[in-house]
């Protein structure tokens, strides 16, 4: 028979061998304890860590244990035996759990258990303090040596008080890193989008600020702002600043896609779910998975739609349309409006459990309005743009910059983006000029007056005279005003049905062509 000796060296070889060659901590003390409990019959062994986020000790590692039990280990750090070992700092032996008024017996693992059975625990040390505890039962013999077993215990706590330490100065050597990579991708990822560069404005660098901070967690973000405004871009430098980057960026508008089709393209449909359902398709939800989706004018969803995006993200699962069985995806949702949802909710417009869940992040887009004195760099940045693209060294008179520079931009950046292309296809000469700019930009030869700051009824009037001045510039064509104004065609479609103009289209397109109409 092998001696006491004989079997520490034989569980201390087998522990080193194990940390010299794991990197993983859970992995290496799960195999710590059942080295101890196989060999030295060392039963229900135990790693109870302290958890520095909750100020608690929680059963890390155990062997011996089921999931369940496992989860009850938790302890004040002034409670029961653990406690006791964490706050002193020195073994502490129980030769008989049954008479120890200390001891808790919270995972409730023993019920069972027949004989007498002793105790054992020693703290796992780090600089000279105590970060958790390691311990074991014994089931009672006069032939056992508790000296020896807290001796031989000791031991193994300093090994795996030192691959503590080294884990931790691992996750804070990752830590730095992240952060530092992080940083280094904002910058390149404003470098490649420039709209960021030029937005030194104290409410743009607040906006930089929120980006940094929420783009490497899993947070829901809701985008706030008018349209224009860059929300898109926003939600996109999101994306690629987290750590799904290499996934894919799946943009929705819920706007411009009809009522009855939302469903179906954001969660798919089976074959035979309606009629023209031939075969089977993924929705949108399923083409982000692992990546992000953003749901641009989050706002404009039916409560049909709104119900199971709810459902979505209290569950992360969801069904294909005219299907039964029941998915799931780990999607990023990053949503965006223009709208008031708060008012929304409260007008029973918009589901308010919904918009809870959407705002657990929100960032507000400013207006170009509130980043006034972002406008002469952004200009100059589209007309450099355009410049090179079109082979023309252009630039902006004074009178023509100090002008633009006092237009309020109801449509923001891209209106404002629409407008420099629309210039440097236009101007005959390589100076746009005050007269070149077009005359809806003034009212009785002056910029015009300032919006009120919540004048929603003023900016929905100067986005309809907007759509109604790009189709009259196209001929009433649709799909080239919709360019102008950079829109799809559907959500050319959705702001004429929005603003009452079908008929006024229909009127005017006969015309072009030479119709009547009735």
């Amino acid at each position: 028979m092998k001696s006491i000796s004989q079997l520490e060296l034989k569980v201390l070889y087998e522990i080193s061998q194990i940390i010299g060659q794991a990197l993983d901590l859970d992995q290496i003390l799960g195999d710590v304890l059942r080295i101890l409990s196989e060999t030295l019959e060392m039963k229900r062994a135990t790693v109870t860590l302290l958890d520095e986020e909750t100020s608690l000790l929680a059963i890390r590692a155990s062997h011996g244990l089921s999931a369940e039990e496992k989860k009850r280990g938790v302890y004040k750090l002034d409670e029961g035996v653990t406690g006791r070992i964490f706050q002193t700092g020195k073994p502490f032996v129980v030769p008989d759990i049954a008479k120890e008024p200390l001891f808790l017996d919270r995972t409730r693992s023993r019920a069972l258990e027949r004989g007498r059975i002793a105790f054992l625990g020693v703290p796992i040390m780090l600089k000279g303090l105590a970060v958790g505890a390691l311990t074991v039962d014994r089931l009672f013999g006069d032939d056992v040596s508790y000296d020896e077993d807290v001796r031989l215990l000791s031991i193994v706590t300093a090994l795996i008080g030192q691959f503590v330490h080294l884990g931790k100065q691992v996750r804070a050597r990752e830590e730095h890193l992240r952060r530092e990579n992080l940083t280094l991708r904002f910058k390149l990822s404003k470098t490649y989008h420039r709209f960021f560069i030029v937005g030194q404005s104290q409410p743009m660098v607040r906006v930089h600020q929120m980006i940094e901070k929420v783009a490497p967690t899993r947070a829901t973000v809701l985008l706030l702002g008018e349209s224009g405004t860059g929300k898109t871009l926003t939600a996109r430098m999101i994306h690629e600043l987290s750590d799904r980057a290499k996934y894919p960026f799946i943009k929705v508008n819920c706007a411009a896609i009809p009522e009855n089709l939302l469903e179906s393209e954001l969660f798919g449909y089976e074959k035979g779910a309606f009629t023209g359902a031939v075969a089977p398709k993924p929705g949108r939800f399923e083409e982000a998975d692992k990546g992000t989706i953003f749901l641009d004018e989050i706002g404009e969803l039916s409560a049909g739609t709104q119900a199971k995006l709810l459902r979505f993200l209290q569950e992360r699962e969801f069904e294909r349309l005219g299907g039964g069985k029941t998915r799931k995806v780990d999607v990023r949702i990053i949503a965006a409006t223009n709208r008031d949802l708060a008012d929304a909710a409260a007008m029973g417009e918009f589901r308010e459990d919904l918009y809870y869940r959407l705002n657990v992040f929100p960032v507000l887009v400013p207006s170009l309005r509130e980043r006034r004195e972002d406008i002469p760099a952004l200009l100059n940045h589209f007309l450099d743009k355009l410049s090179r693209e079109y082979g023309r060294r252009l630039s902006f008179s004074p009178r023509a910059l100090d002008a633009l520079v006092k237009y309020d931009w109801p449509g923001n950046v891209r209106e404002m983006e629409n407008l420099v292309e629309r210039l440097s296809i236009m101007v005959e000469d390589e100076r746009i000029d005050l007269a070149d700019i077009p005359p809806y930009f003034f009212a009785s030869g002056k910029p015009q007056a300032a919006l009120p700051a919540e004048g929603a009824g003023s900016l929905k009037d100067m986005e309809k005279r907007e759509v109604m001045a790009a189709l009259e510039r196209h001929g009433w064509v649709q799909s080239r005003a919709a360019r102008e104004l950079g829109l799809t065609l559907r959500q050319m479609g959705y702001r004429i049905k929005k603003f009452g103009l079908e008929r006024l289209v229909d009127e005017r397109r006969g015309r072009e062509h030479g119709l009547e109409t009735h």
